[in-house]
């Protein structure tokens, strides 16, 4: 497999792997995310809301020399599409029209959590590369039509790419703390300034038809979010799902897990008017990186603006005062542009097992690649910034 040698496991659950060995490997990635924590995966799994009876069989594979942990990764059996954001439906759909079987098929990634960051763990780079080859190796023994991996960070898709791997772009939207000569925001008026005037004048608008409406915000961060405020998020949460339709993803019990297991990663708004909780963000945050994470949010009564209220422009002057440098919005939304969250591009990279469907695959992403492309200069005529002086 690669001129050291490992000893390759592989493990039907996240807790069958020491949290010690695991999150070692994460602190050592320059791109780490609280998301990837043993304690998230953990949650995830032993919830209920990640596990074989949703589409999410646990198959983590690590490299071992001796007793020593030299990588791993969370990688899932998947028998649908749902809770990706790395939407591979047309792929499947053709398999099915050529009389084959698209799932289940190999993903490497965080269930539900569509935040760039650090997906195989490794203590250098010839355990990073040996991991991927371990996956590929993986993918074929079990016979399965492909391998994901999405989200990943730089280190990680130069050893997929060095692997034969094809690669595939998609745009998220970021907010950065700083002005246009690289200093931090003093305020959220500081940030206002940074503004075109049109930009500018529709945050205030936005943000007065909130405050018109008696809405008022208090927040609460780690083991101060009371219980009864996670029974009211999650009441929330669970809501904005079933109005569109849908269950929620994530179970309470999940959430319950992480008040107990990673409570310094949360941070939670609440939107009350008289006095009377009506709507809440909550955001992810970890303190050694400086970054905010946008998850999840929802809503018992109707005001106009309260979704930007609630999920930008609270979790942004809560950024500028604390010094966190970074607000990640999550997938999709080319809205936030008018909140100052500019374009990213993430990556995630692909291995398909039948060549024929290979080789149309790559014929497509070199398509959509010149695509995306195009779309990331069109969005850079619409940056919401005054130009720096």
């Amino acid at each position: 497999m690669s001129e050291i040698d490992y000893v390759t496991r592989v493990f039907a659950s996240p807790q069958a792997i020491d949290a010690g060995a695991w999150n070692a490997l994460l602190d050592n990635e320059p791109d780490p995310s609280p998301f990837m924590r043993h304690e998230y995966l953990s949650a995830l799994h032993e919830s209920g809301s990640a596990r074989e009876a949703t589409g999410w069989q646990a198959q983590f594979v690590t490299l071992w020399r001796g007793d020593v942990l030299h990588a791993a990764c969370p990688m899932y059996l998947k028998s649908h599409s749902y809770g990706e954001y790395v939407f591979d439906w047309a792929w499947a759909n053709a398999y099915a029209q050529h009389g084959l079987d698209y799932y289940p098929k190999a993903l490497v990634a965080v269930p539900f959590t569509p935040v760039p960051g650090a997906r195989l763990l490794a203590r250098d780079p010839a355990s990073r590369a040996a991991l991927v080859e371990a996956l590929i190796a993986h993918t074929r023994e079990e016979q399965l039509s492909s391998l994901h991996l999405l989200f990943a960070q730089p280190h990680d898709i130069d050893a997929c790419h060095a692997a034969g791997l094809m690669l595939r772009h998609t745009v998220q939207f970021h907010w950065s703390n700083q002005d246009a000569r690289g200093q931090p925001f003093d305020d959220f008026e500081h940030f206002l300034a940074s503004l075109q005037q049109e930009k500018r004048k529709k945050i205030r608008q936005e943000r007065r038809k909130v405050a018109d409406a008696g809405v008022r915000f208090r927040w609460s961060r780690g083991a101060d979010i009371s219980e009864a405020d996670w029974d009211f998020f999650y009441r929330c949460y669970e809501r904005t799902y079933l109005e569109h339709g849908n269950a929620p993803y994530l179970s309470r019990d999940f959430f319950r897990r992480m008040a107990t297991t990673m409570p310094q990663h949360w941070l939670l708004f609440i939107a009350e008017r008289e006095g009377r909780p009506m709507a809440c963000s909550l955001i992810g945050i970890d303190d050694h990186t400086r970054v905010a994470y946008g998850r999840y949010w929802g809503a018992l009564e109707r005001v106009d603006c309260l979704h930007f209220e609630a999920c930008y422009y609270q979790p942004l002057a809560w950024c500028m005062s604390h010094g966190f440098v970074r607000f990640e919005g999550g997938a999709q939304g080319e809205h936030k542009m008018a909140r100052a969250l500019l374009p990213v591009k993430t990556t995630s990279a692909h291995w398909l097992a039948h060549p024929a469907f290979a080789d149309a695959v790559e014929r497509f992403l070199e398509r959509e690649g010149q695509g995306i492309g195009e779309y990331l200069d069109h969005l850079a005529l619409r940056n919401p910034l005054k130009a720096a002086p």
